[in-house]
Order: structure tokens, then sequence, then C-alpha cells
């Protein structure tokens, strides 16, 4: 791989503002080195590494609690499809998970997902298909108790087609957004991930009948050129929903 620095001063210190180009390569292709590109001049990338997080995802989270504060101290918190780890490197010490804040509340997080992911001091983590018959008995038995903040950064592997993209991520986060109403104390949080589209009139209609306030944003270190934000459900009103019936034809417009 050829990598061409170019740039120039802009801090008057000698720092100096580079872009990394690079040069296509034989057997790889174009679309896959537009985002190595991105990736090696993705501002979030580079400080994610420099302050230890295991991907640019946790800014996502940074933001999205400092609007609207669910990750405190005491709080029991969920991470579904937590690969690889850096939205719970933001809610450990946010909710005090280590119990190193003295006089403030001690806070657990969980963290399930498909695959192994490698540990991270203050939390517990398990292999699971939260979809899978009886998930929620198992979250709740790991978690001991009830949560107060279900989240999820989850997407479906892309397949290269829009449309389709966007109809497997509405799925996943209404597959969510179901465990979560089976798992969430009352008063808890629902935070995941979806696309902008017009797919999302269900779940809309769905967040709002268990939730009091149903929020969306799009946190500034999400890429300008991507279609995703993220919805926040706060004051979980308690109680399971039934499943929708498929001829069901919900007036609800899109998130947004």
């Amino acid at each position: 791989m050829a990598k061409k620095p170019t740039g120039k001063n802009t801090s008057g210190r000698g720092q100096r503002d580079l872009t990394v180009k690079v040069k296509t390569a034989r057997g790889r292709k174009l679309s896959s080195t537009r985002w190595l590109q991105r990736q090696l001049n993705d501002p979030y990338v580079a400080r994610a590494r420099a302050e230890g997080y295991r991907g640019r995802a946790a800014f996502k989270i940074m933001e999205l609690d400092d609007k609207f504060r669910f990750l405190v101290p005491g709080a029991r918190v969920v991470d579904l499809g937590c690969a690889p780890g850096g939205w719970i490197q933001v809610a450990v010490p946010r909710i005090n998970a280590l119990g190193e804040k003295k006089g403030k509340a001690v806070g657990t997080i969980l963290g399930v997902d498909l695959q192994e992911v490698d540990p991270i001091p203050g939390a517990e983590i398990h292999v699971l298909d939260f979809m899978a018959d009886g998930a929620d008995d198992q979250v709740k038995t790991w978690l001991g108790g009830e949560a107060d903040v279900v989240m999820s950064d989850m997407a479906a592997s892309s397949s290269g087609h829009k449309q389709t993209d966007h109809l497997r991520i509405i799925a996943l986060c209404e597959a969510a957004a179901y465990l979560s109403f089976d798992v969430l104390a009352p008063g808890g949080t629902f935070v995941a991930k979806v696309l902008a589209g017009g797919a999302e009139g269900d779940l809309q209609q769905l967040l709002k009948q268990k939730f009091t306030k149903v929020h969306h944003m799009k946190p500034p270190s999400s890429r300008s050129d991507s279609s995703e934000k993220f919805v926040v459900a706060t004051g979980f009103r308690g109680g399971r929903v039934a499943e929708p019936e498929e001829d069901e034809d919900p007036e609800a417009g899109p998130l947004g």
C-alpha cells in the first residue's frame, strides 16, 4: 500500500493537517480503497486509537449520553451486539461499574454478542443470540434482575443494496426493542441505531406505546455521509407488548 501525505501547516507550531491518499492495489476493489482512505483520514478513528477505545463508535454513545444522561452511577446496563466493546468501555466509568467513584452507587453492565469479545474490566460479557428463545430470562439471570438501560449499536452485514440493508437494520432494532420490553425496569431507557429511510413507522409507533418520550439524534461523530441515526426512548412504561399482526397498518410517520 502506498500512502502519500499531503497538506499544509495550519497551526503555526509545526503541526501539519495531513490527508493520507491510498493508491488502488491489485486485487483490491475501489470501494475497499475508498473505505481504507476514509479510515486513515477519520479524526475519530485516530482519537479512538489515541484514547484506547476499540472503535470510533465509542464517541457516539458518549455524545448520546452527554445529551440524554442515561449512563448514571448505579445503572444496570445491557449492551446487545456489544463487539468490539467500545460502548462498554464508555459505560463502565460512567455507571461506576468498578466502584472507583466513592460515595456513588456501583453499576452493572452486561454485554452479549454472537462472537467472543475480549474482556473489559468492570463488565460481564457473554456469547448469546439475543433473539433465541429464553434469551430475555438469561439476560435477567446474568444481570441479577431488570435493566435500567438496553442499548444496541448493531448493524446487519451489508448486502450492497441500500433498501435491503435499511430493512435489515430496522428488523434488528425492532428485535432489540422487544427484548428491552422484557428486561427493562419501569422508567428505563432504550438506545439503538436505525437508518433514515422510510420503513420506521412500525418501530416509531411501538416505542411511543411503551415509552413516555422518544428522541432521535445523529451524533456529531456519525459520519456525514451515513444515513444512520439513533433512537433514544426514555421512561419505559412497563409491561409486555404482543407481536404485531402481519396485516397491521400503523398510522405513524418515520423517525426523524
